[in-house]
């Protein structure tokens, strides 16, 4: 009776398989890719990186709010200190800390080198799931080696795209390779803020694990992060930008573009995708598919900006989708045991065997 009992769930759980957050994160990987393309031409005009990130969160501020307001205002949990301490820091490590120190270490190094160490927030949010015990890590079972090769072959690609370029496969002819003369000081200050940069983001996706279980309004806590973030980054402007109306001011047609797209399909709906998707599947399954924007930038930039494409980024591009089919699969085959097999039902027949003991 119970062999069949687990035969019908084993049919049920392979039919109700979901891919909306599969098809989400696909989503996100393309909004962002477009998004790092555009951002690029609008620092290429002038554009001050500060200057975008307070005005791409309060773009997101302005186009979450009324949503989170009139979808929420009946079901939002009441917003005690502990709630606003966990939203607060969740803007600081997720929007603020992680673009700044981004864009600090794209201006000292190249964008491959700086996509290169975004591309290792997977791995580092795996590992860093691990003592927080949002991940449980078994290589003895298949999902276990699954998601641990997955993290190596992953770092591995990461590392190629990092530190091997290899010859040009395109015919185009880049100027952009102008920071090959950058001195090893500005190399060591760019890579130490990419990294903890990647670092910061892990630590997002691993904070906005527990917020969704504390405080389970989607749409409002997304609007909170993006008005927190744009008071932590206005206030670090008004201490390091010029006081010059002109520094504030968005002045051609791609950079008022660039910020309503960051602000609305960015930080808005896109932070607001992955923290649905931390709640549905954890944050090892979100963070896996991070390393898919350069891929899909690259080819954005090689046909809209005729930037080289070398043989280390479509190598390391390669071992990327390889960790990436590992991990994904290893989370899918994990999720799929936990609902066939949960540990109460486990536990109810054991309790009934239990009884019918006794009774004997």
């Amino acid at each position: 009776m119970d062999f069949h009992c687990c035969r019908l769930q084993s049919v049920s759980g392979e039919r109700k398989m979901d891919f909306k957050p599969t098809v989400t994160m696909m989503a996100v990987v393309v909004v962002f890719a477009v998004m790092n393309t555009l951002t690029k031409m609008a620092f290429n005009e002038g554009m001050h990186t500060t200057i975008l990130i307070v005005l791409r969160q309060l773009t997101a501020t302005l186009f979450l709010a009324p949503i989170a307001y009139f979808r929420e205002r009946k079901t939002r949990p009441k917003l005690t200190t502990k709630i606003f301490v966990y939203l607060f820091f969740s803007a600081l490590l997720g929007a603020s800390l992680t673009q700044w120190l981004f864009f600090l270490g794209l201006r000292y190094t190249t964008a491959t080198f700086a996509c290169a160490f975004i591309n290792m927030t997977p791995m580092f949010t795996f590992l860093l799931a691990l003592p927080f015990k949002v991940e449980r890590l078994d290589v003895s079972t298949g999902s276990g080696a699954a998601k641990l090769t997955g993290t190596a072959v992953g770092l591995a690609g990461a590392l190629v795209l990092a530190l091997y370029q290899g010859p040009s496969l395109t015919s185009y002819h880049s100027s952009a390779a102008a920071s090959a003369g950058a001195g090893a000081r500005r190399w060591a200050v760019g890579s130490a803020a990419l990294l903890g940069g990647s670092a910061s983001w892990s630590l997002w996706f691993i904070l906005q694990s527990k917020i969704g279980t504390k405080y389970p309004a989607l749409y409002s806590g997304t609007a909170w992060m993006s008005f927190l973030s744009f008071l932590q980054m206005a206030a670090v402007g008004i201490a390091t930008e010029k006081m010059t109306f002109h520094v504030w001011v968005v002045a051609t047609r791609l950079q008022v573009v660039t910020v309503l797209f960051v602000g609305i399909a960015g930080s808005g709906l896109g932070f607001l995708a992955m923290s649905w998707c931390v709640e549905r599947r954890g944050p090892v399954f979100t963070t896996a598919f991070m390393p898919l924007v350069q891929i899909v930038a690259a080819g954005i930039n090689v046909i809209a900006l005729h930037e080289q494409l070398h043989l280390g980024s479509v190598v390391g591009a390669a071992l990327v989708v390889v960790g990436l089919y590992f991990v994904l699969w290893g989370k899918s085959n994990e999720t799929r045991t936990k609902e066939l097999c949960p540990p109460s039902d486990s536990k109810i027949v054991v309790e009934e065997h239990a009884s019918g003991a006794e009774t004997v």
